[in-house]
């Protein structure tokens, strides 16, 4: 599974900036694509679950996040889109694409891409 992110960039506190990631290779089986983020000095360990997308169409959303920001895909195209709205400094990270796919009983395969730099400042 290949993900790149495209879209990133700088924006003032309080701007809009829509990411996006395309999908490709062997899909099947993909349960979520979705974006975490690692904010400057953090380790990867670190990463923070923004958002989620099910195969079901169900989402999930941080508390950070939530009603500010739109995880949205385009089937057709194998993308996925995170809408941010009202940008906060605490928003500056690098925004790391990601798919997962469920294996065997409780297993789970973890797919990266290689990150966008989102920078929220004034």
């Amino acid at each position: 599974v290949q993900l790149v992110e495209s879209g990133g960039g700088s924006v003032q506190p309080g701007g809009s900036l829509r990411i996006s990631c395309a999908a490709s290779g062997s899909l099947f089986g993909i349960d979520a694509l979705g974006w975490y983020r690692q904010s400057p000095g953090e380790a990867r360990e670190a990463r923070e679950l923004v958002a989620l997308i099910y195969s079901d169409d169900s989402t999930t959303y941080a508390d950070s996040v939530r009603g500010r920001f739109t995880i949205s895909r385009d089937n057709a195209k194998n993308t996925v889109f995170l809408q941010m709205n009202s940008l906060k400094v605490d928003d500056t990270a690098v925004y790391f694409c990601t798919a997962k796919r469920p294996v065997g009983d409780s297993g789970l395969e973890t797919y990266w891409g290689q990150g966008i730099q989102v920078t929220v400042s004034s």
